[in-house]
């Protein structure tokens, strides 16, 4: 059990880790007289603005997509063993919980493995048009998003 407790806080250690998309900017005038530091400033302002204009940055989340996969594992197991034990002539309830549990394990496992060497996250293409826009009225030039 402890060390179910290690890999849970190693789990969200990683998926903290996975920063969200952000806007490159070129490097024209305008970033040239504001800096970096400028620039990451209106960055910051501009998404919050797209945030509170109610343009979410996106809805489904690595954290989201772990939990999503460990209950459809769960779900999964739980059936399959249920199926397993009819046909072997166990008990059905051993047989689902047994699966649950293996099935919840299966899936959080590919969850997590997926949520770490997957495509990073994108944001939804309502928050970025926000953004970039806020961006152009400031004088940035939004080449794109990584």
């Amino acid at each position: 059990m402890k060390g179910l407790g290690v890999s849970a806080l190693l789990a969200v250690f990683l998926l903290s880790a996975c920063s969200s998309a952000r806007p490159v900017l070129y490097p024209n005038a305008h970033l040239e007289s504001v800096g970096k530091e400028g620039s990451e400033q209106d960055i910051e302002a501009c998404k919050q603005s797209a945030e509170s204009a109610g343009a979410k940055e996106g809805g489904n989340s690595k954290v989201g997509r772990v939990a999503t996969g460990t209950a459809v594992g769960a779900g999964a197991g739980a059936a399959s063993g249920a199926i397993g034990s009819m046909i072997s002539g166990a008990s059905a309830g051993l047989g689902s919980m047994i699966g649950a549990a293996s099935g919840a394990v299966w899936g959080l496992l590919t969850g997590l493995f997926s949520a770490v060497t997957g495509p990073s996250h994108q944001p939804s293409q309502a928050y970025t048009n926000y953004v970039d826009r806020c961006l152009q009225e400031k004088g940035y030039e939004v080449t794109g998003w990584q």
